[in-house]
């Protein structure tokens, strides 16, 4: 809301060239409220806004500034400009920059930052793609084990002001090995005369540059830290990753999930920035495999040919079926699915989630047995529409319905679970994606039952 009353006045500011106003009015906001402005501004007008802001400031705002429009900004500026806002950037942001981009462009990019930097940047940029070593940053304050209280004091002032976090100091011997972390209040209250050496539990907790950012996420949720050090496999300190970074990936792993558990691919950008062709190669691979799937479900249905030109009104209960076992389905691969990103379980548990699933299949299929029985029951006995054999379809139905819920809440318990196993993303079991395979042997199941109980009457 504060954006939207802004906006108009600071873009009337950049109009009339009143720079002088326009930077007091910066300088009360917040810096993630200055770059929703930048987002909303006209594209010919944000150059303009960035090169009124000093360097600190517009690299700041910069990287809360989502990916694309990053991009147009910095073609828009020169080299020069660009390259102040890059080196300025936190490491960690200015990674996650230029990963997102064409490996032409991030090229260039990277010609334009100081050698310093441009070592930093190829260094991060080096590790693989979904590995700690993308996140973390290299402004962090460490101090020696010899050094005193006073004199750690003295190293933070001179040298903490370009770390991401003064919340947590390091502590490291004369090889860079990290050996301990101490929170600032345990220096605050320490005896300033008193050795780094002396304060320490050497309890803490790292991660490994190599390791998979899912495990920085559990880190960061068991622990409960703002930051967490980054070593390599000989324990030499390389940075650290701190919570911002972890709450985006966290983010970009919920949305993937969420994605592909509603039948399309994992989608990157922001719903209104991606363009309608993009968006229909998502979802169009997926809607083709399903369709696919559901052509065997035809396939079944003709195979029964016979028995439905026969007895009708099985065919009225086809859509009832099938759909019972589809939401039953979803409902479990929902549950597992979530349970397993949270860690309640894993693939060690698949017996105990196989067994569970059976029974709640078998009782939550009763319950629409009894269900789907009383609904024959009563149209066929009171209004006469099932014919005079309406006990047994009822029976067909109630047990059809048992039979298929439980096969429906196997299929969405058991699928995250085997392709977790064999290295997949559990997502892939997507509700569409298990109601498929549940249509398919639901008719079998439906028409079986069927073809059982009705053999020598209906059919």
């Amino acid at each position: 809301m504060l954006n939207k009353l802004i906006n108009p006045e600071i873009q009337d500011l950049l109009i009339k060239k009143n720079f002088a106003v326009l930077k007091e009015i910066v300088d009360e906001l917040e810096l993630a409220d200055v770059a929703e402005i930048v987002a909303d501004l006209p594209e010919n007008l944000r150059a303009i806004f960035f090169r009124i802001l000093h360097t600190n400031l517009a690299a700041d705002v910069f990287e809360y500034i989502e990916p694309e429009t990053q991009l147009e900004i910095i073609k828009s500026l020169s080299n020069a400009e660009a390259a102040k806002i890059l080196n300025e950037m936190s490491p960690d942001d200015r990674t996650s920059f230029l990963e997102e981009l064409p490996s032409s462009v991030t090229k260039k990019l990277i010609g334009l930052l100081n050698t310093e930097e441009r070592e930093i940047a190829l260094s991060l940029l080096a590790y693989p793609e979904y590995s700690v070593g993308r996140l973390l940053t290299t402004d962090f304050i460490a101090v020696t084990q010899d050094m005193t209280i006073a004199a750690a004091f003295d190293y933070i002032r001179k040298y903490g002001n370009d770390s991401e976090t003064v919340n947590v100091i390091y502590v490291v011997n004369e090889q860079d090995i990290l050996i301990d972390d101490i929170k600032i209040r345990t220096l605050i209250f320490a005896n300033p005369n008193q050795k780094i050496e002396e304060i320490l539990d050497k309890n803490y907790i790292s991660l490994n540059v190599y390791d998979d950012q899912e495990k920085a996420i559990e880190y960061f949720k068991k622990y409960d830290r703002v930051a967490l050090p980054v070593t390599d496999s000989a324990g030499v300190l390389l940075g650290m990753v701190t919570i911002d970074d972890v709450f985006d990936i966290a983010e970009e792993e919920a949305t993937e999930d969420i994605h592909r558990f509603g039948g399309t691919e994992a989608i990157e950008e922001p719903y209104l920035n991606i363009s309608l062709k993009r968006m229909i190669q998502k979802r169009a691979i997926w809607l083709s495999v399903l369709f696919l799937g559901e052509l065997l479900t035809a396939s079944v249905m003709a195979y029964f040919e016979e028995e439905i030109s026969k007895a009708v009104v099985l065919a009225l209960f086809v859509p009832l079926i099938i759909s019972s076992g589809g939401n039953s389905g979803s409902q479990a691969a929902t549950l597992v699915i979530r349970a397993m990103a949270l860690h309640e379980i894993s693939i060690k548990n698949w017996f105990f989630v196989l067994k569970r699933e059976i029974m709640s299949g078998i009782i939550l299929g009763s319950i629409l047995g009894i269900l789907g029985f009383l609904r024959v029951f009563i149209w066929g006995k009171y209004l006469g529409v099932y014919g005079e054999y309406w006990m047994l379809t009822g029976f067909t139905v109630s047990f059809a319905l048992i039979g298929v819920v439980t096969w429906g809440t196997l299929m969405g318990g058991m699928l995250p679970i085997l392709l977790k196993k064999i290295g997949l993303d559990p997502a892939t079991s997507s509700a569409p994606f298990v109601a498929t395979l549940v249509d398919v042997v639901g008719i079998i199941i439906y028409f079986s039952f069927a073809f059982f109980l009705l053999k020598g009457t209906l059919l």
